[in-house]
């Protein structure tokens, strides 16, 4: 998430304090047949119509044939609705998002810890979706301040979260049956060391993986996300799973400018091209990359920079060729001019100008 550039509020446990914490936070049914209260009610069926075809038709891996895909994270809305706040941001976007990213913890709660909502089942009828799955424990909904409990990969990893956690969820998502995104432990890179070492975020990417494959979960698309911090760049290569566990690469690129104090505006190619070469260069030189968030904070004394920032995307992208997948970060992070959101003024002129671009209007898969 975009907070992990401005800081990390993490409420962090010795493993013993952990376990204890577990019978709080993480919601268990202790029926013989091993599933939770979470699997109780399992999605619907939600693929429909025959596979894609044509020369623009999305692979199996949901990488388009022509162009890229046009996303966002939206925060809930206020009256705690995921599905309201996705229409009121199309509304004023003037288009339906391609593909809509959320975030969850492995609570197990029907607040934050289950995956696929209700609203979540509704918006992917006719868009695609983006799971996030956090090994941590929230402290409040939706993550408000982003304080949370880590897990640890090395329990990840053991197995230990399988029967109440893991195996629901995957339960869930095989129910589903329509394609999904899905990113473990986005923005790995900023997690360690707290949540363990690259080691073992490898094994616990891995393990939850092969535990999905175990259970037959076909319908997901595995994004490994990181940051892509260039100053992290023997991590990154260090926490990467491998390219039998890995579909898409994920990277999460901004221009904070003032928003950091930083004295250099990047425009939209200058944001992302450094993380870009070097993930083509040092990790993949053919898997899909998604910039699985993006966004750029205002310059106080020319409001109008944030315009031309979105203005430039169309004409900037099919250089980047493997980006295939734009996902807007539409939510503010803490601090004076941070607002990275385009709900208004010159970023929403240029992001809605952005988004009506054809490069970035392609058919979507129905299964």
């Amino acid at each position: 998430m975009a907070r992990r550039h401005t800081y990390t509020a993490v409420i962090l446990a010795a493993i013993g304090a952990m376990i204890v914490a577990l019978g709080v936070w993480i919601t268990r049914d202790d029926r013989d047949d091993g599933s939770s209260a979470s699997s109780r009610d399992l999605p619907d069926n939600a693929a429909s119509g025959p596979m894609p075809s044509g020369r623009c038709a999305a692979s199996a891996l949901l990488e388009p044939g022509c162009g890229a895909w046009w996303g966002a994270y939206v925060p809930y809305a206020e009256n705690g609705s995921l599905k309201d706040a996705v229409h009121a941001f199309e509304k004023k976007i003037g288009r339906r998002l391609d593909l809509v990213y959320n975030y969850h913890d492995m609570s197990n709660t029907e607040r934050d810890g289950v995956l696929l909502t209700p609203d979540e089942q509704e918006l992917g009828r006719d868009r695609m979706l983006m799971l996030a799955w956090e090994s941590t424990v929230w402290t409040e909904p939706h993550h408000e301040n982003w304080t949370e409990t880590q897990l640890g990969w090395r329990e990840v990893a053991a197995g230990k979260f399988d029967r109440d956690i893991i195996d629901p969820q995957a339960r869930r998502l095989k129910a589903y049956g329509k394609r999904v995104f899905f990113s473990f432990d986005q923005e790995t890179d900023f997690r360690t060391p707290d949540a363990g070492t690259p080691e073992e975020f490898v094994a616990a990417y891995r393990h939850i993986h092969d535990r999905f494959a175990e259970l037959g979960v076909d319908n997901v698309v595995w994004v490994w996300t990181v940051s892509g911090y260039l100053g992290h760049a023997d991590l990154m290569k260090a926490l990467y799973p491998g390219d039998a566990y890995v579909d898409w690469i994920g990277m999460d690129q901004y221009n904070y400018y003032r928003c950091q104090r930083s004295a250099s505006w990047l425009d939209f190619e200058s944001s992302q091209r450094p993380a870009y070469d070097w993930l083509r260069a040092n990790v993949s030189a053919d898997k899909p990359i998604m910039l699985s968030e993006f966004s750029t904070a205002p310059d106080p004394e020319r409001p109008d920079r944030q315009r031309g920032w979105y203005e430039a995307i169309p004409e900037v992208a099919p250089r980047l060729p493997a980006v295939r997948a734009l996902v807007h970060w539409n939510r503010p992070v803490p601090g004076e001019n941070c607002d990275l959101t385009v709900n208004k003024g010159p970023a929403l002129e240029g992001y809605r100008k952005a988004g009506a671009d054809p490069y970035f209007n392609q058919p979507l898969p129905t299964r």
